[in-house]
């Protein structure tokens, strides 16, 4: 079975975050330009830190790639930190609640939490963002496409138009990366009254992909359970603490009549992703025992509110025990649209690993056809 890995190394003020990505197919178009628009993306967004102007995040391909495509040896992608001052930066000893900061001194045995904080620190995401832009490149190549966007932003919430590509305009659009441009004034308010208070302030996050074939994914283990491979993937963002697909919570209020998607067959549809059997609902999400059902990927993250407050919450020196505020690091006051960036990254990386374990091979060429074989004879089913 081929497997598409990937690693990521650095430290927020070291040198250089760092992405490993193994398994990736050889012939797939690389454009760095469109790896340095989704870096880009996780920069901005109304509510970041100073930070963001001082880093200007470029990849770097070492290895991997040559004359623009994957050589289908491992890829190697490096984003250099300009604030590279990790040795000279201060001891941290008053840890802040909501980070790693406590729990990790504890589990490594670290006096000086720096020590933590530079590898906890969502910094480590700039090497994800850059492998999923890789992915989404070999997602184009079977006309899958994902998209993520924000739809709450404290007690602000937006409404996604019905079509993806108009989703997409008005995302692009917006400096909240909302899909809903009525829905941006209320949101900044919200982060203005969380940045005059010395607060921080969270949100929601919805992610769609489309083109989905069926049968992504596995039944057959709970390690190959797609849909737990993409909740473990999001969750593992910093600050997020929820992910639901479909109705998710929703459907523990409703009854399985409410809840479940009737399945009927348009023989007009069967040029579809969808082969022709067509659902009328999406409550499932795209995902029904682990696997894609050809019907578009739909879920939510909640992201709470970034955790180093300007006016810090209590906490105690870990060395002298005695009481003392939190520290405080530079930080945002509300980084939501920039996890929308991420999520995005996470879920194409997933369903990339997917479509090489369905349709695995060493060449794009070979997943093609491997692809192609699986359709006609799913067709005669």
């Amino acid at each position: 079975m081929s497997e598409l890995v990937v690693r990521t190394a650095g430290e927020s003020h070291g040198p250089a975050v760092m992405a490993l990505v193994e398994g990736f197919p050889a012939g797939v178009a690389v454009d760095a330009a469109r790896i340095d628009a989704d870096l880009a993306r996780r920069q901005g967004g109304y509510g970041r830190s100073e930070r963001q102007k001082i880093e200007a995040d470029r990849v770097e391909i070492l290895a991997g790639v040559r004359h623009g495509r994957t050589l289908g040896s491992p890829v190697v992608l490096v984003i250099r930190n300009r604030d590279a001052r990790l040795e000279d930066a201060p001891e941290l000893t008053r840890p802040r609640p909501g980070h790693a900061d406590l729990a990790g001194a504890l589990k490594y045995l670290e006096p000086d939490m720096r020590n933590i904080l530079e590898r906890a620190s969502a910094r480590e995401t700039a090497g994800r963002v850059a492998a999923g832009a890789l992915a989404k490149g070999l997602l184009a190549e079977f006309g899958i496409e994902v998209l993520a966007y924000v739809v709450r932003i404290g007690p602000a919430a937006a409404k996604a138009p019905d079509r993806l590509d108009e989703c997409r305009k008005c995302r692009d659009k917006s400096d909240l990366y909302s899909p809903d441009p009525k829905a941006d004034a209320r949101m900044k308010a919200a982060i203005d009254e969380a940045r005059a208070a010395g607060d921080t302030v969270g949100g929601i996050i919805e992610c769609v992909a489309t083109g989905l074939m069926p049968g992504l994914g596995s039944h057959v283990q709970w390690t190959r359970k797609l849909d737990g491979r993409i909740a473990r993937a999001v969750m593992s963002i910093q600050a997020i603490k929820g992910v639901e697909i479909g109705l998710g919570f929703a459907a523990g209020e409703r009854p399985g009549s409410q809840v479940h998607d009737p399945i009927t067959f348009d023989a007009t549809e069967r040029d579809g992703p969808g082969l022709g059997f067509v659902r009328p609902t999406n409550g499932a999400g795209g995902l029904e025992g682990g696997m894609t059902t050809g019907q578009p990927l739909v879920l939510r993250a909640a992201m709470k509110p970034i955790a180093t407050l300007k006016t810090p919450l209590a906490s105690m020196n870990l060395k002298t025990k005695a009481p003392e505020p939190a520290a405080y690091e530079r930080s945002d006051v509300c980084a939501v649209p920039a996890a929308s960036v991420i999520v995005e990254a996470v879920v194409a990386t997933e369903l990339a690993a997917a479509l090489v374990e369905k349709f695995g091979g060493d060449s794009l060429r070979e997943m093609k056809a491997s692809c192609e074989a699986w359709r006609q004879a799913a067709l005669e089913l």
